[in-house]
């Protein structure tokens, strides 16, 4: 399966190109609200979901019929900015079920802050300098 184009087709909301990459009868769960969805319940939570995005895959990890896929998520209106981990299982190179987690972006905690404990992944360090 090409992951880039089921996540291009994702982000697009395009419903008919979201069909094509599953089993008729596949799932998603989204563990975070604890939903179970048919392919259908789920190309609709997904292609009626308000605004528009944009997004690009951190990192993909194949395992046989297992596609892991981290995904940064973000509305063109830059209000909302999430994490996806999507697990993929594959039969014969479409879509059987995924298990996915979302997590909002933000701020560090200022409990971890105040303990001055890890650094950025990405941005600026204390410093000023890049990361």
């Amino acid at each position: 399966m090409d992951i880039d184009a089921f996540v291009s087709a994702v982000l697009r909301q395009d419903a008919d190109l979201i069909r094509t990459f599953f089993w008729s009868d596949a799932y998603v769960n989204w563990h975070n609200t604890n939903e179970h969805f048919t392919v259908e319940e789920y190309i609709r939570a997904n292609c009626e979901y308000p605004g528009e995005w944009t997004g690009q895959i951190e990192q993909v990890v194949e395992s046989g019929e297992l596609i892991v896929a981290a995904t940064h998520v973000q509305s063109l209106d830059g209000e909302i900015s999430c994490h996806c981990t999507s697990f993929i299982r594959l039969i014969e190179d479409k879509i059987a079920s995924i298990d996915e987690y979302w997590g909002d972006d933000g701020e560090v905690p200022q409990w971890r802050k105040e303990k001055r404990i890890g650094t950025p992944i990405k941005g600026e360090k204390e410093d000023g300098n890049s990361i």
